[in-house]
């Protein structure tokens, strides 16, 4: 219980007090209460940047670590080679297969939006308590309770017995990112970039809290290393 400061005078290492008036008046202070119950914060509260404007897009992935980084973060070797990448730029500017994937992926997603209702997403979204943990996954729905699902887009040349690990480690990172509980990864494979079948094939994925802490500690350890800091 607090205690009774006389004179108006009070010992701050005496912990909390009530300020007295000469008088005996004791003045006691209420905590301010908010009117009304703030809403909680969602993924939409935490956008950077939007494709559109290229430029800002860019430089805040630039400074922060994305799923694209985090598919390649397996040991501390990587983390050094990644970060030097990320200061000086890198040289790979693209290939045929990239370039048939960016060809693929908008035709693909209104397959995925059609049959599961994901919407494209082409926005920069930070983590909740780390603004340089960043995602942009290829598409997500909204789901009622303000939870988010969202979805991944890949061609591939190859069969897929198993979403290849880098693929995996894409999506638990943007489910950390956004606070998803799961992601639809969708791809569709070619015979020297000609689908081999009318539809995609698709696979849920779910949140792996283990696998999201292990990333989450090699990607501060990236950004350590991009500041040069030796801690």
């Amino acid at each position: 219980m607090p205690r009774l400061a006389f004179g108006g005078r009070a010992d701050p290492s005496e912990g909390d007090v009530l300020p007295v008036s000469q008088t005996g008046a004791v003045t006691i202070v209420q905590p301010m209460l908010p009117l009304w119950d703030e809403p909680p914060r969602t993924h939409r509260d935490r956008i950077l940047a939007h494709q559109s404007d290229r430029v800002s897009w860019l430089k805040a992935r630039a400074r922060g670590v994305t799923a694209t980084d985090v598919a390649r973060l397996t040991s501390e070797k990587a983390v050094k080679t990644l970060a030097l990448e990320k200061i000086l730029g890198s040289r790979f500017g693209g290939n045929a297969y990239t370039a048939h994937g960016l060809l693929r992926e908008p035709m693909i997603g209104r397959w995925a939006g059609r049959v599961y209702g994901m919407r494209a997403s082409n926005e920069l979204f930070h983590a909740e308590h780390n603004p340089l943990h960043l995602a942009t996954p290829d598409g997500l729905r909204e789901l009622e309770n303000g939870r988010v699902e969202l979805c991944e887009i890949k061609t591939t040349s190859h069969s897929w017995r198993g979403i290849p690990r880098n693929y995996l480690r894409q999506v638990w990172w943007q489910q950390y990112v956004l606070g998803a509980e799961r992601t639809l990864v969708v791809w569709e494979r070619h015979d020297d970039f000609v689908p081999v079948s009318s539809e995609p094939e698709c696979r849920w994925v779910d949140r792996d809290d283990a696998e999201i802490g292990k990333l989450i500690v090699l990607a501060d350890d990236l950004l350590r290393a991009m500041r040069r800091d030796p801690r």
